[in-house]
């Protein structure tokens, strides 16, 4: 009883040893994750790895619009165009802002900032919704159902999210109160669940259509992985920046208009923005064929 006892003993002491230690751990990973918040050289290195990552994925869109432009000149503004078109800019807009980032910190009236951090996501919602029309025509072309009420809806839903966007900022310049911040950060967290439905709606559908297309085909295939990666990815980054922006909304802890979450603003661009952009234009490569083009849609 007694050497039980103390094998007890010892199994007591060894499990408050590893108790201490895994605190200690917890604790010095908190103070890294405090001292790389607090310390504006770890700042400014994040922000400006964030403003390459962008730069290289902007060159990357404007390098594709190139080679495009090159394989069918005859045609104008198609739909692809103007999505890697509005890719180079988003991401180009970014890039240029991380670089510095520090000086639009300190901007004054402080609704310049806003703008400046808030301008390049409402693009990349425009972006990223042209991809859910592109989709949405293919599909109802596919049935035989009129697709003349598609782009004029486009244009209406970009006005009205850039119009209650503007009169937000223009409410914030003129009372710059916390609750007009809180209530443009959930306005665009519902615009980005509105897009992240629109790719579950249509992207769903267009994948269910190619599975049940009767003819198997390697470009059957191809077209159903593309379908299927794509709106995956799109709807999951959108429906991380609502549930971000949600947080955001309520807790200064999750703002990422600031200097001192540089950590946090790296994670939510990187998971956002920049790996969605660069898989996406990476699974979208491929070129468009050169003449005798039946699904190649202009923007007119």
């Amino acid at each position: 009883m007694r050497i039980g006892g103390v094998e007890m003993m010892q199994f007591a002491s060894e499990m408050m040893s590893s108790s201490a230690v895994e605190a200690l751990d917890l604790k010095e990973a908190s103070n890294w994750w405090s001292d790389v918040n607090a310390s504006p050289i770890w700042q400014d290195r994040i922000f400006h790895v964030l403003a390459v990552l962008y730069g290289i994925v902007s060159v990357i869109a404007v390098i594709q619009l190139v080679r495009i432009q090159l394989r069918v000149p005859e045609y104008g503004w198609t739909t692809q165009k103007v999505f890697h078109f509005l890719n180079f800019v988003v991401n180009g807009v970014r890039a240029v802002v991380f670089v510095f980032r520090r000086n639009v910190q300190f901007m004054h009236p402080e609704i310049l900032q806003h703008i400046l951090l808030d301008i390049p996501s409402l693009a990349f919602f425009t972006t990223y919704a042209l991809l859910v029309l592109f989709w949405a025509e293919i599909y109802y072309q596919a049935r035989a159902v009129s697709t003349d009420g598609l782009r004029p809806g486009f244009f209406t839903i970009n006005a009205v999210v850039y119009v209650v966007q503007i009169a937000l900022w223009l409410v914030l310049w003129w009372k710059p109160l916390r609750v007009m911040v809180i209530l443009s950060k959930m306005f665009f967290a519902g615009a980005s669940l509105f897009a992240a439905l629109g790719f579950l709606l249509y992207g769903g559908r267009l994948f269910i259509m190619l599975q049940r297309f009767p003819v198997e085909s390697k470009g059957r295939r191809k077209k159903l992985q593309e379908v299927g990666y794509v709106t995956t990815i799109c709807f999951t980054c959108f429906l991380i920046r609502c549930i971000m922006m949600c947080f955001a909304a309520f807790d200064e802890g999750a703002n990422l208009d600031v200097l001192d979450h540089p950590i946090l603003n790296f994670i939510y661009y990187l998971l956002v923005e920049i790996l969605p952009s660069s898989l996406v234009l990476f699974i979208l490569r491929k070129l468009p064929p050169k003449r005798g083009i039946t699904q190649y849609h202009q923007i007119r």
